[in-house]
């Protein structure tokens, strides 16, 4: 996931000064991406003005440094959605940052794309369940080095496989009730707009 995917999505919801970005990564943003340092933000979004995905207008300040105020421009908005739209492709592990970045902006720029997104994520995780319970876990087949507890890796690799299908599950519940309330949201916008047309 680039980074400039995720600074757009930010901004799409409204201008942001670059410190209110950098605080917005310390709080909410710390799900998405970790570890943001403020000049990685001021770099990428110098760049991406370059490139007019991006504008800025100076904010004066009295006493203070003058501080710019970032703002999404039509351009970045088209790449927001190309992005948005584009096929997602799920990675082993569950509840990964592409997959939260992806839906949270797809959800409110185009809820056809987050139901499709949600439909992708909800199929890989079926499959790769089906595919990892009936699994055999632990050491198979090999003596374990001199010094290595195998009877306590095993107990304690076990505690972390249920501990590991329960949020997988509740995972797949969550998704679910997405989903199905995203089907419920797209049936009530189709029927807002056909009697809309009936009215016009």
């Amino acid at each position: 996931m680039k980074f400039e995917n995720v600074l757009l999505g930010v901004l799409s919801t409204k201008p942001f000064h670059g410190y209110e970005l950098m605080k917005w990564f310390d709080t909410e943003g710390q799900f998405i991406r970790s570890n943001t340092h403020h000049s990685q933000i001021y770099r990428e979004l110098a760049r991406m003005v370059k490139n007019g995905l991006v504008e800025f207008d100076v904010d004066p300040r009295e006493g203070k440094p003058d501080a710019k105020v970032y703002r999404i421009t039509e351009v970045g908005r088209q790449v927001l959605i190309e992005w948005v739209r584009s096929p997602y492709a799920p990675t082993s592990r569950f509840q990964d940052a592409d997959f939260n970045t992806r839906f949270i902006f797809a959800v409110s720029l185009d809820p056809e794309a987050a139901l499709r997104i949600v439909d992708t994520e909800l199929a890989y995780r079926r499959e790769q369940v089906a595919r990892s319970r009936v699994r055999k876990r632990g050491i198979v087949g090999v003596e374990p080095v001199i010094g290595f507890e195998a009877e306590r890796y095993g107990r304690y690799g076990e505690l972390m496989h249920r501990y590991g299908s329960a949020a997988v599950d509740q995972w797949l519940a969550w998704l679910e009730d997405v989903r199905s309330q995203l089907i419920a949201d797209l049936a009530e916008s189709d029927a807002n707009a056909t009697s809309e047309e009936a009215t016009a």
